[in-house]
């Protein structure tokens, strides 16, 4: 019996300019890259239900990496080597064909999920639409005896002449780590050994997803999503993190000499960042715009999950920075404010839009001990999501209605302010300073909601905030 993919019955939370799937769960973005004049981009993808389930690749492509067109299921769960589900994976450029190589999830019972076994197969299209699953899968039938059985997601790129990759897993005694194999077709792989390791589970967590390592101003850059870091006061306050190592990776050795660990954003709906080289030499990074075990009120409407915007990254300062692409400012419909003031008051900014990106520069030079409110409400409901800066501990902590808890960003010391926050209808990024500190939200307004801002010292406010497009998803191109 065939079974019909899931509709979405109800529109109030589909988000305007951020890449969804048409119906159904979505999870990690997957395979990012460039082909044949298209910006590609796969996800984890539930079709039948807005619950997660066994895993087919979603696909949808782009000529600028906003306005996106859904292509069909890439690959699904249909042979013995992923029989429960695709799972997240990378793509590769290579003889003029797009390669995906993913991670092969199967169950020795289904009806306990907890027992599996997972394993690394390929997959290449021609024509950038069309996938075929390679004969001899599995590529690499299991993991190494120094892993446990958590063996998944890699990420594949080229080096001088030869294909490397790097998988997620754990050590035995339940450490999470990185595996390191070397291959000359993407056929045959050799395993090169364990390239990095958590110092300790409660520090650097028990089992590491999602690796995507590269390089960037010099240097190496190991992204990652470890599971099981201990929350601290200020940090690691949400079910999983996402952050990145920097270091020096050693491909005789095998090792990446790294330093800490570092958190990549510090809002409530942020996992399984994955990158990109753009063909102008970009580092571009989408992320999960949810997080596991938060609530997803889309649910009851036969959807749930969407992708972050697209993101630049720029290494400066021995700190990772986030930029929304400069492709963004053509998602600009009308400036919909453009003022300066000094103020020491409440100030509405602005009501009645659901698509929004607001940019506000704060003059500190004059100002001590400034205190900062910027508060979206939805009356007549109690929703609410609030941003407040602390000047003299550098600090933004923000407040979310739909979230419980709240999180906290830290800012270097600085003469102006700088914050450019995204509003879209069910979700809201908030840029600090020029993507030194990130928030990423997703929220669930009834109304439009009425922005505010309260300072408690006069200080001189620069304010522009533009409305978007609020309709890219499914933009059919000249084929």
């Amino acid at each position: 019996m065939t079974i019909a993919p899931i509709q979405v019955t109800n529109h109030r939370y589909r988000l305007g300019y951020h890449l969804m799937a048409p119906a159904g769960w979505i999870n990690d973005p997957n395979g990012l890259c460039y082909f044949q004049g298209y910006y590609h981009v796969f996800y984890q993808y539930h079709p039948y239900s807005a619950t997660w389930g066994p895993m087919s690749w979603g696909h949808a492509r782009s000529r600028d990496l906003l306005h996106w067109q859904t292509l069909p299921i890439a690959i699904k769960p249909n042979s013995w080597t992923d029989h429960d589900g695709c799972f997240s994976g990378s793509a590769l450029i290579k003889d003029q064909g797009l390669h995906l190589l993913y991670t092969g999830n199967n169950y020795y019972n289904r009806s306990n999920v907890n027992e599996y076994w997972q394993n690394q197969n390929l997959a290449v299209s021609y024509d950038g639409r069309h996938f075929t699953k390679y004969l001899n899968n599995p590529v690499i039938a299991q993991p190494p005896l120094d892993n446990t059985e958590n063996f998944r997601d890699p990420k594949v790129w080229e080096y001088d002449g030869l294909y490397y990759a790097v998988i997620g897993g754990q050590s035995p005694t339940g450490l999470g780590q990185l595996l390191f194999y070397q291959t000359a077709d993407l056929k045959h792989w050799h395993y090169l050994g364990i390239l990095a390791q958590a110092q300790t589970a409660a520090t650097e967590g028990y089992m590491w997803e999602c690796p995507d390592l590269f390089r960037l101003n010099g240097q190496d850059i190991l992204l990652i999503s470890p599971q099981g870091i201990q929350a601290q006061a200020q940090r690691y306050l949400n079910l999983y993190q996402t952050g990145y190592f920097v270091g020096r990776l050693d491909y005789q050795q095998p090792a990446l000499v790294h330093g800490s660990f570092q958190e990549l954003d510090q809002g409530h709906d942020f996992y399984a960042a994955q990158t990109m080289l753009t063909p102008d030499g970009r580092r571009i990074m989408i992320g999960w715009l949810n997080m596991w075990d938060n609530e997803m009120l889309e649910q009851a409407d036969g959807w749930a999950g969407a992708l972050t915007l697209p993101r630049e990254l720029v290494y400066k300062n021995e700190h990772l920075y986030q930029q929304p692409i400069a492709e963004t400012k053509t998602l600009r419909q009308q400036v919909l404010v453009n003022k300066s003031w000094p103020t020491k008051q409440t100030v509405t900014l602005i009501q009645g839009y659901s698509q929004l990106e607001i940019n506000l520069k704060i003059d500190l030079t004059q100002v001590n001990d400034l205190n900062l409110n910027i508060k979206m409400s939805d009356p007549p409901t109690p929703n609410h999501l609030t941003l407040q800066y602390n000047q003299t501990r550098h600090q933004f902590l923000l407040y979310n209605f739909n979230r419980p808890g709240v999180r906290i960003a830290a800012l270097s010391s600085c003469p102006e302010l700088k914050l450019q926050i995204f509003l879209d209808t069910s979700s809201v990024e908030i840029f600090l300073n020029d993507g030194e500190a990130v928030l990423t939200e997703r929220y669930y307004f009834q109304n439009s909601p009425l922005i505010t801002m309260t300072t408690d010292k006069a200080a001189d406010v620069q304010c522009v905030i533009y409305q978007l497009s609020s309709q890219t998803n499914n933009y059919h191109y000249e084929i």
